[in-house]
């Protein structure tokens, strides 16, 4: 049975979320602050450990960071929808938290009961990933795109051909996704040509502070989808948390909007209302899919579809996918035109969309 230890300073959160937990089936231990569950991480030896973000002496991200170091655990914060609790959460999966769920009222626990649930169900089976040093990463990282993957020979099921007008990279991402995308986007030149839309699942809370952490890291410039926006070259449009995204054309612009969230499924920005409405204003040759770690199955099915109309996709590998569920669906259903670890996939982005005189291999 999956163990989760729950760290928290309050005895009433404590209390609740061990009960919730418990009833779903979950073998559950508390820690009343950080260094409690320093403790008990080596007696316990939970599966996954749910961590508050705010608490007096030992704060979540001190408690996570050791724990990262000394007991690395898939960790999911609790986190205030708070500026401050925001930050903290974005700065704690970058330090390698799985995931980060909303941290309710006392009386309102049942608000977010099923997506708690759910969330440490998925983290048991996640892969949690250390912080590097950003700039050995960063170093790392341009090494590979100008040796390995500009070296390789060119993929003939990749090459993006020469099409009139500029087209888009299509990003969708979940849990293990902030890490993730910093780790793609800070990799890519500054002279990429075409402009990146993002759905990444996430509170609206966060995704305004992911934007601005991510545009100081990369030399392409980040922003929130919070408003209508001209599509630029170069540009990383992250979609507004807790709304859908899509593309749309307005006085001859392609244009990326923030639309209330559909209903169909319970994973907005959605990843696939994205790819669908790309598709529908553009050739599918100018479309490039990129699903990556994630629970569930979001974006599989209209990135295959992309894949099958001429579109070129890219799926995360099981390597180094925090939670492999929407990158592995896009594989299952032969959607994928390549497999890459997340290393590996700014050095491919480069390569595909690079003028034909710049190509190499």
């Amino acid at each position: 049975m999956t163990k989760v230890l729950v760290v928290d300073d309050s005895a009433l959160m404590r209390r609740r979320i061990g009960e919730l937990l418990s009833g779903a089936g979950f073998v559950v231990e508390t820690a009343v602050n950080g260094s409690d569950a320093l403790a008990l991480l080596p007696v316990f030896d939970p599966d996954v450990v749910t961590l508050d973000v705010t608490m007096p002496g030992m704060d979540g991200l001190t408690c996570l960071a050791r724990i990262m170091v000394e007991h690395p655990k898939p960790v999911v914060m609790v986190s205030a929808l708070t500026a401050a609790g925001a930050e903290a959460t974005l700065e704690a999966l970058r330090l390698g938290a799985v995931e980060a769920v909303r941290k309710p009222s006392a009386g309102a626990l049942g608000l977010i009961a099923e997506t708690l649930v759910d969330t440490v169900a998925a983290a048991a089976h996640a892969r949690p990933r250390r912080a590097r040093n950003l700039r050995e990463r960063l170093r790392l990282t341009r090494a590979r795109i100008a040796g390995e993957d500009f070296a390789a020979p060119p993929d003939p099921d990749s090459a993006v051909p020469e099409a009139e007008g500029m087209g888009a990279v299509l990003v969708g991402v979940s849990t293990g996704g902030p890490s993730t995308l910093e780790e793609i986007l800070s990799a890519l030149p500054a002279g990429f040509p075409w402009p990146m839309i993002v759905a990444q699942h996430m509170p609206v809370a966060f995704t305004g502070p992911l934007a601005r952490r991510l545009d100081e890291l990369c030399a392409l410039r980040v922003v929130e989808a919070a408003a209508p926006m001209a599509l630029e070259p170069g540009c990383v449009c992250i979609a507004r948390g807790g709304a859908d995204v899509e593309l749309v054309r307005r006085g001859g612009r392609l244009m990326v909007t923030p639309v209330p969230p559909g209903g169909e499924k319970p994973w907005h920005p959605s990843a696939d209302r994205l790819v669908r409405s790309a598709m529908r204003l553009l050739p599918p040759e100018r479309l490039v899919g990129v699903l990556l770690t994630g629970m569930g199955n979001d974006g599989a099915e209209a990135m295959t579809e992309l894949r099958k109309a001429g579109g070129r996709t890219v799926a995360e590998s099981e390597e180094s996918a925090v939670v492999f569920g929407m990158p592995q669906d896009l594989i299952r259903r032969g959607g994928a035109s390549i497999v890459l670890p997340s290393e590996r996939i700014a050095g491919h982005l480069a390569r595909l969309l690079a003028p034909p005189g710049r190509r190499t291999g």
